[in-house]
């Protein structure tokens, strides 16, 4: 499973042409799943992305989780996350899981962030065409692969 993960000052899905979720200061995370992930694989990822200190403190250093900011969550599902790109000029996307997979673990690790927040985690639709709106703060953006996990 890989998430690439974006501070904002506000993000948003719309799905044709109306605001289906949004939120202030926080995290916008795109996810996607691949063929083989598991429960694990969601429950690394999430544990470290509600602790990931990537806000900064009184001194503009980044030491504050999205907890600690009292910021919000917004989990969009990003097969394209899982395209090789090394032959040819058309990306392939055989690693990406069949739909059913990549949906129940889409929504599985959003009731996981949600849990560990302790807050709902604003999710957008598996499978749908999305707009995806953001204020990039920073810009911050960390790309994180279940499969490199370090404990």
């Amino acid at each position: 499973m890989r998430i690439l993960i974006q501070r904002v000052k506000s993000a948003s899905v719309g799905i044709e042409g109306r605001i289906f979720s949004s939120i202030g200061q926080g995290l916008l995370v795109l996810a996607g799943v691949e063929e083989g992930d598991t429960q694990e694989d969601v429950g690394y990822l999430a544990a470290k992305l509600v602790k990931l200190r990537i806000f900064g403190d009184e001194k503009g250093l980044m030491n504050r989780s999205v907890e600690d900011i009292d910021g919000e969550i917004l989990v969009v599902s990003q097969f394209t996350l899982m395209a090789q790109t090394a032959k040819g000029n058309r990306p392939s996307f055989i690693r990406a899981a069949r739909p059913e997979t990549g949906n129940r673990l889409y929504g599985q690790f959003c009731d996981k962030v949600s849990e560990l927040h302790g807050k709902p985690c604003q999710k957008g639709v598996f499978g749908a065409d999305m707009l995806v709106t953001l204020e990039n703060d920073g810009p911050v953006t960390i790309w994180m692969d279940s499969k490199q996990k370090t404990y």
